[in-house]
Formats: structure tokens, C-alpha cells, sequence
């Protein structure tokens, strides 16, 4: 097993080196990547040189000319990417130097071919934005805006930390709502599933039973064979229709009539509607407060971070931000006027209006509001749970009481 001599930089950005054995270059690079350190230089030990061997010695910059993209490039990946970038520059890499190195770590082909061309732009004489711009689905209009901020501002690196940590704190927003519906989204699946077996399977053990007994039998006892006759001969039937009619209903969803109008129902559902209208707000106040702490204009992170809400009710009341604002008026005004914002909010914005430090004043909105998110997710979930957990057992107690009830006046007709 060869010996290769490595250099990287960890979290923190300083310097670190050593070295070690290894199968190959690539099971080198996977080991440093397990540790959490970004390599800036590998090679056999046999090749070292008493010199600091640079990037391209160690031959990592060149993917192969087979590699093609494979699939969409999604959001960690780009997260993983700006974290990466954003370690070698603090550390003083040469951006050329840490794309060459992006795209020999790339796990992906289609990471690698996009820092392929990203890396040809720049060598071509494009700045890092205008090379980023290229792929702006991929990107989007924030994170170009930042890059070309702080192209301007000498500050590349600087906003690469400050991209990484909007991105992180999105991602664990949306995956700290995520994991809490996991818990009650498997009580919805074993209640569903809990119906379809007593229906499906207990209620016709008994059909043969009830058969000669008619009207005889209880109201319930009826109710509930009619309904396990009804599955067992229309099940298959009724799971189809279920089927067209939910691919149906999410297709008219992602329609523009159909999605304005279930997030307007959205937002008007008693608790669930102010959780959604916080966390529309908390992404466009973090996008916001990053934005012009980076020195972009007002106007161009207002237009910027409006689009970053998902929501299109609220995104169109803060699309009246910006007019407001170029007509020559307080921002303070606007957003009073929006009517989405609560007084906690239009205050902050009065004072970073009046102290001209409205970046950092939005972020610090943005975290208040994520606070109060999770918390009224936590609580929702908190009276969800039960309550899913009674309909289940009132549900499966109605069935089987129905059942009992049948029985028990088989016993009176007996005596």
C-alpha cells in the first residue's frame, strides 16, 4: 500500500498536513473528506519534493474527458460546493487553483462537469458571478447577487462563510420541519392501514355469521358490514380513483390557479396559516438581512429576496416593497402597509431604517422568527399526536363494538 503526503485545511480554515497509506489517490482524498478536511495538495510520498507542491502537482485537477453529467445538480449539492470553495479561499487557495480541486472531489459527474465549465468561464476572463450567472437555475438570483457583491468588495471569501451559513441555516430549517412530520405522518399511515385491515379482512370473517339475521342486527353492526362489503367489492376500484384523483389534484397544484389558490386556503387555516406566513417571512428576512449586509442595494435585495418566498400571496405583497421604496418612501411604511408583517417586525425595520443598519437587524428578525417557527411546529405536533392517536382508537373501538353488538343480539335471538 503506498504512502501519500497530504495538505488540507480543516473547518477553521488553517493548515494541516501528514501522511499515510493508502490504496489509491481517491481512497486518499475519501479518508481526508471522512475527517472533515478539504485537500489542497496529494501526492505519492516517493514524488515529494522539498518545494510546496500546488494543486495541479499533485494531479488533481483533471476529470476525466469521459465523465458526462449524469442528473440535476440539487441544493446540497451546491451547499457542499460553496462549503468546500468557501475552506480553500479562507485559505488562501487561488480560486482557479480551489475549481480545478472542486471538480477532482466531485461525487458526483454533474457536480464535476459543472465546475468544469464554471472553471472555463473563469479562465476566459469571466468573473466568478458572470460564470455563476450561466447557471442561474442552478444558482439563483441570491447567490449570484452575493458572489458579484463581493467581487466588488474584495471580499470573495468573506461571502463564500456567509453563504454557507444562509444556506445551513435554510437546510436545517426545512429539515427540523421535515423530521417533526415523520412521527405524525406514520400515525396517518398506520391508521389508514389499521381501516383497510379491520374492513378488509376482520369485518367479512363475521359477514357469514350476521347473513340470516337481516334487520335484526343493530344500526352499527349494519352500517359497519355494508362498509366491509363495499371494500372488499369496490377496494381495488376506490384505491384507483384515490389515485387519478390525488395525481390529478397535484397536477392542478402546480398550476398557477391551483397553486394560488390552496396556499391561499393555506394561510387561512387557524394555526397552521401564521406557522406558514412565519416561515415565508424568516427566508425572505434572512435572504434579505445577508444581502444587504453584503452591500447589495436595497432594491435589488428586496426584488431578490421577494423571490426566495415560496408562497405567491406573500410573495406578491412584498413585491410592493420595492415601488414603495423607489418612489422615495420609508421602508417602515411599506411594510406596515403590507399588513403580513407583525409589530415586532415593522419595529425592527423602523430602527435599521433609522440607524441605517437594517442588514444585520433583518437577520436577527429572521432568526426570531425562526424560533417561533420550530416552536409552533413542536406544539402542533405536541396536539396532533393524540388527537391522531384518539381517531385511530375511536375508529377501530367503533368497529369493533359494532361487531360485539352483533354478536350479543345473536345471544338474545338464541334465548
Amino acid at each position: 500500500m503506498p504512502d501519500f503526503v497530504w495538505r488540507a485545511a480543516n473547518a477553521a480554515g488553517k493548515i494541516e498536513q501528514g501522511r499515510f497509506g493508502a490504496p489509491s489517490s481517491a481512497a486518499a482524498l475519501r479518508r481526508l473528506r471522512e475527517q472533515g478536511l478539504t485537500p489542497l495538495q496529494l501526492e505519492p510520498a516517493d514524488q515529494e519534493s522539498s518545494r510546496h507542491p500546488t494543486i495541479s502537482d499533485a494531479g488533481l485537477a483533471a476529470p476525466s474527458p469521459r465523465r458526462k453529467r449524469s442528473g440535476p445538480v440539487n441544493a446540497d449539492d451546491v451547499l457542499a460546493l460553496t462549503s468546500e470553495l468557501a475552506i480553500m479561499l479562507r485559505s488562501g487557495v487561488a480560486l482557479d487553483a480551489a475549481l480545478r480541486l472542486l471538480i477532482s472531489m466531485a461525487h458526483k459527474p454533474s457536480v464535476a462537469a459543472l465546475s468544469q465549465e464554471i472553471l472555463e468561464s473563469v479562465k476566459g476572463g469571466a468573473p466568478l458571478s458572470r460564470a455563476l450567472a450561466a447557471h442561474r437555475e442552478t444558482f439563483g438570483d441570491f447567490y449570484i447577487n452575493m458572489v458579484h457583491a463581493g467581487e466588488i468588495s474584495g471580499q470573495l471569501s468573506g461571502v463564500f462563510d456567509r453563504l454557507v451559513e444562509h444556506m445551513e441555516s435554510r437546510k436545517a430549517l426545512r429539515d427540523n420541519i421535515i423530521s417533526a412530520t415523520i412521527y405524525p405522518l406514520i400515525l396517518l399511515i398506520v391508521a389508514v392501514l389499521s381501516l383497510v385491515a379491520m374492513l378488509g379482512f376482520v369485518v367479512p370473517q363475521f359477514e357469514k355469521l350476521f347473513l340470516d339475521m337481516g334487520d335484526a342486527l343493530p344500526l352499527p353492526t349494519r352500517m359497519v358490514m355494508g362498509l366491509g362489503q363495499v371494500f372488499t367489492q369496490y377496494g381495488l376500484v376506490l384505491g384507483a380513483l384515490a389515485v387519478v384523483f390525488a395525481v390529478l389534484v397535484r397536477r392542478w397544484a402546480r398550476t398557477a390557479p391551483g397553486r394560488r389558490w390552496l396556499q391561499t386556503r393555506m394561510l387561512r387555516l387557524p394555526i397552521l396559516g401564521q406557522l406558514t406566513l412565519r416561515y415565508q417571512l424568516t427566508l425572505f428576512s434572512r435572504s434579505l438581512g445577508t444581502l444587504l449586509t453584503n452591500g447589495v442595494s436595497v432594491l435589488v435585495a428586496l426584488h431578490i429576496a421577494s423571490e426566495t418566498v415560496g408562497n405567491v400571496v406573500v410573495r406578491d405583497a412584498l413585491s410592493k416593497l420595492g415601488p414603495v421604496v423607489k418612489g422615495g418612501g420609508k421602508m417602515v411604511q411599506a411594510v406596515a402597509a403590507a399588513g403580513i408583517f407583525e409589530p415586532l417586525a415593522v419595529s425592527l425595520i423602523r430602527v435599521g431604517e433609522e440607524t441605517g443598519n437594517m442588514g444585520p437587524l433583518m437577520l436577527e428578525l429572521a432568526n426570531v422568527l425562526n424560533r417561533e417557527v420550530e416552536t409552533g411546529i413542536k406544539r402542533l405536533l405536541a396536539l396532533l399526536e393524540p388527537v391522531l392517536i384518539l381517531v385511530l382508537g375511536i375508529l377501530i373501538g367503533a368497529i369493533i363494538v359494532s361487531i360485539l353488538l352483533g354478536i350479543l343480539s345473536i345471544n338474545d335471538l338464541a334465548a
